[in-house]
Order: C-alpha cells, then sequence, then structure tokens
C-alpha cells in the first residue's frame, strides 16, 4: 500500500480557541506532523508564538512538530523548543551570520536540523550546507503571514535545489511552505516536494481533516 504523501498542517491558520480539537481532526486524517511558525516580529513583520504552544500540545501526539523559526538569535530558541517537545527546527541562513554553527546547535540538542529558505536568497547559499540537514524548507510566499498567494517562482527554485541535492548526493526532505493547495501539490510533487505544509487551504473548503485527505489523494496517494 503507497505511504500517504506527507502534508504537515500550520498552526498559524488555526483557531487557537478550537486548537485541540482542530489538532486531534488533521491527526486522525493521517497528517504527517503539526508545523509550528514562531515569529518575533523582528525577521518578519508578524508576532506569534514559541515553545509554550509547543509543550501545550504535545501530550496529543506522538507525530514529529516541526519548528519553523522566522526570528533574529535562532540559537536562544533551540534548548526551550527541544524541552517542548519539538523534533526538528527550520533555521534561516538570513537569520544569523553563524548558520552552520546554530544548526550544529540544533543536532547537539538531539533535535533533527532542517534550513529554510526565502524566496529571494539564492539557492547556492545552501551548499555547504546540506551533508548536514534533515530537511528544507523552500518558501513559496515571503515569510510572516498566512493566506499568500503561492509565488511561481518556485518551480524553477526547486529545479535548481534538485541539482544542488543531485551533485552532492544527498536527499533531505524537502518541503513547500505558502500557498501550496490543491490546485499546485501534485505539480509541485512532480517538482521534487516530498512534504507539504499547509495552512489556509486547509480550512478553505469543508473541514481541516477533510482536506488532509484531498491534498494526499491530489498527489496520488
Amino acid at each position: 500500500m503507497q505511504k500517504p504523501f506527507p502534508i504537515y498542517p500550520s498552526l498559524l491558520a488555526f483557531n487557537f480557541a478550537c486548537l485541540e480539537g482542530q489538532v486531534a481532526e488533521v491527526v486522525a486524517a493521517g497528517a504527517a506532523g503539526l508545523h509550528f511558525d514562531v515569529m518575533d516580529d523582528q525577521f518578519v513583520p508578524n508576532l506569534t508564538f514559541g515553545p509554550i504552544v509547543v509543550k501545550a500540545l504535545r501530550p496529543l501526539t506522538d507525530l514529529p512538530f516541526h519548528a519553523h523559526l522566522m526570528v533574529y538569535t535562532p540559537e536562544a530558541l533551540i534548548e526551550p523548543l527541544a524541552k517542548a517537545g519539538a523534533n526538528r527546527l527550520y533555521i534561516h541562513p538570513e537569520s544569523t551570520p553563524h548558520i552552520h554553527r546554530v544548526l550544529c546547535q540544533v543536532k547537539n540538542a538531539g533535535l533533527e536540523a532542517g534550513v529554510a529558505i526565502n524566496p529571494g536568497t539564492p539557492m547556492v547559499i545552501l551548499e555547504p550546507l546540506l551533508e548536514m540537514v534533515d530537511g528544507i524548507l523552500v518558501m513559496s510566499v515571503d515569510p510572516g503571514f498566512g493566506g499568500q498567494a503561492f509565488l511561481p517562482m518556485t518551480y524553477a527554485r526547486m529545479a535548481e535545489l534538485g541539482n544542488l541535492l543531485k551533485r552532492r548526493g544527498v536527499s533531505p526532505e524537502v518541503e513547500c511552505d505558502g500557498g501550496v493547495d490543491i490546485e499546485n501539490i501534485a505539480a509541485l510533487a512532480q517538482a521534487g516536494m516530498t512534504g507539504a505544509v499547509v495552512g489556509s487551504a486547509l480550512f478553505r473548503e469543508g473541514k481541516p481533516g477533510e482536506a488532509v485527505r484531498r491534498l494526499q489523494q491530489a498527489v496520488g496517494s
């Protein structure tokens, strides 16, 4: 039986008054994990949540928790997020002058290390990091807010990333984040995406659990 395509619901799109119920719904529907958008209102123009939300939801599921750190000085959050129950941290090379050191700190904390990259940042910046990361988060919108329109330039960037990965002989998980929905998820999977972060599209029609299943079906799983 074919394994369902990995969908990582983004908590940014959830109703925090109904958070426990909506998390339970997407988990039951077969979500691969949960995605936490941690923002500091400095690196991106929005302020969201931090380790306290990760800790609050950790007892509800054993699924992986991926935290996307859209913050300056990301090293300050590594230990608190590890203690709260995060499994993977995505760090932006744009957010620190010492991305290699920070990724090593993530690994030393016992977590999976991921790297996230903005639409305007050259893909080649990732090349020295590819052997040490478990996941790459390709931003298909400018980070900071949910509900933005998908940037078509992402397809060309995915092709460029695919060439980098092939040249280095590595195969981390490649997720796209921003504007992923039923209309583009299959094309993105064909372009090399191996996991999708989905936010607003989960609530566009019906319930989030049903949306998870439809998105998986759209990729043929």
